[in-house]
Parts: structure tokens; sequence; C-alpha cells
């Protein structure tokens, strides 16, 4: 896909495969820096978000392809606790309607999958849906990873609980962060 097929039938703007919710994969990054960038403003997302919301999920990530006149998508959907492989049943059957009506008369391919085990987190609005899971924080300050659970984030920071303590890393100073479970187990 080039750049010239940059429109999809909602608005969303496509680059290329490797896009996620509609922004190419350097939105993660402003010199090396998470951003919060959150998703709330882009139609597909929007318009999917209240139904899987409606389901007790919460919806992470939208990624849309399209390849040789088929349209691929792949919703993130988490919730507090595990996600089943019924919740990913149930937000598929949910949302299925919605996306035949957005992309009619075209192959249509969805996936519902969790975030996994070590998601890589790709914006910083995320940390809000991981509250209560581990993660680790690749930090620029230190050029060194910090770990603990989610206790607390917004627009400009994240707050990880390790071993009774906390810390509250701003954006700017993590370069990158993932899921990791084993930082609920050491809590």
């Amino acid at each position: 896909m080039t750049k010239n097929d940059a429109m999809d039938t909602v608005g969303m703007t496509i680059d290329d495969s490797r896009t996620k919710r509609g922004r190419s994969n350097d939105s993660f990054f402003i010199g090396g820096a998470v951003r919060y960038n959150p998703p709330w403003d882009e139609d597909l997302y929007r318009s999917l978000a209240p139904v899987i919301r409606g389901l007790g999920l919460s919806l992470v990530e939208v990624f849309l392809s399209r390849n040789r006149g088929a349209v691929q998508l792949r919703l993130t959907v988490t919730k507090p606790g595990v996600v089943s492989l019924g919740d990913c049943s149930k937000a598929h059957h949910a949302v299925l309607p919605r996306l035949e009506l957005a992309f009619p008369d075209q192959d249509l391919y969805v996936e519902v999958t969790s975030p996994g085990i070590d998601r890589v987190i790709k914006d910083g609005s995320e940390f809000t849906l991981y509250i209560g899971k581990g993660v680790k924080c690749y930090r620029t300050d230190i050029s060194d990873w910090t770990g603990g659970v989610v206790v607390e984030a917004d627009d400009n920071s994240v707050t990880l609980r390790k071993l009774g303590e906390t810390v509250k890393l701003p954006y700017e100073i993590i370069a990158k962060a993932k899921l990791d479970y084993s930082q609920e187990v050491e809590d």
C-alpha cells in the first residue's frame, strides 16, 4: 500500500500495513520518549469502543491493513484480570455487524486478541488500561529498566509500585515500555 491510498472508508489515515490506530509506528516516540496520544478522536476507534465497553472490556488498539482488496482488522482488548478466548469471541461477534457496514462489499477479516503477557506499550494512554498489571519501562535518565505494577496513570506520567515503594515516571523519560507479568509476582 502506498501513501496515495491515504484514506479508508471511515476517514482514518492509513500510511501502510504497519499503521496502528491510523498513526505510523514513529508516533510512539518523540525524541526517544513515550508520547501521550490517545486514540479516542479516531473514527473507527470511537465507533467500536462503546461496543467493546458494553462487554466489560476496553479497546486498546485497532490495527487496519488492506491487501489486494481485502480489509484486515485486528482489535486488541483488555480488562482487569485475564482476557479469555470467550471474551475475544464475544467482542468479535459484537463488532462484526458494525464493521460489515463500514466496509461493505469488501472481504473482511477480523481478529480480536488480548494484549498478551509481554505487549509493547505503544502509547502513554495505554497505561490507564493496565492499572494493576506489571510493566517495565526503559528510562532515558538512568539508561536502565524500571519495573513494577501500575498504580496510577494520567496524561503526563505513570506511577509504578514495587516492593512497597512507588516511583512516578514522566513519559518524557520513558523510551519504551512493555507488559511484564513477572513484576506482579515480585510486588
